[in-house]
Order: structure tokens, then sequence, then C-alpha cells
């Protein structure tokens, strides 16, 4: 009898470590997709200057969306705690709305012809648009990350766990409200 109850106590033991262990590698991997998600925010933040640059060239009359896209740009560059949901989201809000003003700037050049020909200002479009979709991609694989995390910590016992893990719930992304309307590029260009 006294060694069924340890062999069961043992197997406890060694189910809530297993446990533990899950919560912890799944919160690496959640902070390696968060990671992933900045590599590629940099990559279009290291971007934006030189779209920015050319179209200063040929788009006078838009200083103000350009001004616009540069204050966010520092903002979603900005450091922020990885660990902290509320700081994370934040980011991932400056982030969006750089990128829906991206998104504003890319139409409005289509107004411009000689900047639509401009061959650096196409390449440089294709770019961008390889760095969107890359940026994307991270995005789901974060969402991803970030489920699996959060149900072993939401589901018994990793709620115990998750403490000792130090691991929170973290925030999966969601695009902005403005993400969801549709473009109305008549009147972006109009």
């Amino acid at each position: 009898m006294d060694n069924i109850l340890i062999i069961c106590a043992g197997l406890a033991v060694v189910g809530l470590y297993i446990w533990y262990a899950k919560i912890v590698a799944r919160r690496n991997t959640a902070s390696e997709a968060l990671s992933g998600i900045d590599v590629q925010l940099t990559k279009r933040s290291d971007l934006i200057p030189n779209i920015l640059a050319i179209a200063k060239k040929f788009m006078k009359h838009e200083k103000e969306l350009l001004e616009e896209v540069t204050k966010l740009r520092s903002k979603a560059t900005a450091g922020y705690d990885t660990v902290d949901p509320k700081q994370v989201a934040k980011h991932f809000e400056d982030s969006a709305a750089l990128g829906a003003q991206m998104g504003k700037l890319m139409i409005s050049m289509e107004a411009y012809p000689d900047l639509k020909s401009d061959e650096t200002m196409v390449q440089a479009q294709k770019t961008y648009n390889e760095v969107e979709a890359q940026i994307a991609a991270a995005r789901r694989f974060y969402n991803s990350a970030v489920s699996d995390l959060n149900n072993s910590i939401e589901i018994f016992p990793g709620s115990l766990l998750a403490p000792l893990a130090n691991s929170r719930v973290m925030p999966f992304y969601e695009g902005d409200a403005s993400s969801r309307e549709p473009v109305d590029a008549a009147k972006l260009l109009g």
C-alpha cells in the first residue's frame, strides 16, 4: 500500500514537472515569436526612411502624411518590456498605426506618375510588400505560440504552476479598427 502511494506521488510530481516544463517552453516560444515580429518591424522601419526619401522628391504636397509616418515610425521602434502584456499590446497598437499610415502613403503615391514609374520606388514598394507579408506571417506565428502558452497557463494545474514559471497570459495580436475597414482609394487619392 505504501509503495502504491509513493508511486502515485512520484507520478504526480513528474506530471507537474512536465506541465511546468511545457509552460516554460511555450513562454520561450511566445517570446521568440514576439522577437520575430520585432525583427520584421525593424526591417520595415529601416525601409521606411528610404521610401520617404524617394517619395519626398516627388510628393511635395503630401508633407503632412510623410511627417505622420515619420512620427509613427519613432513610436513603433521605441523600446518596451516584452514580458509586460500591456506594453506588448501598446507596441502592437503603435506598429498597426504605422502600417495603416504606410498603406495610405502607398495609395497616395499612385497619384504621382513620375513616382509610380521610378524604378527605385517600384523596387522599394515591392520590398515593402514583402516585409509586410513577413510581418503578417510573424504575427500568425506569435498568435499560435501565445494560444499554446495561454492554454497551458489557464488550464489546471498550469494556473498553479504559471507563477512558478514566471509566466503570464499574453495578449494576442489583433489588427486595429482602421485595418478592418475597407480602404477607399478614391478618397485617399482625391
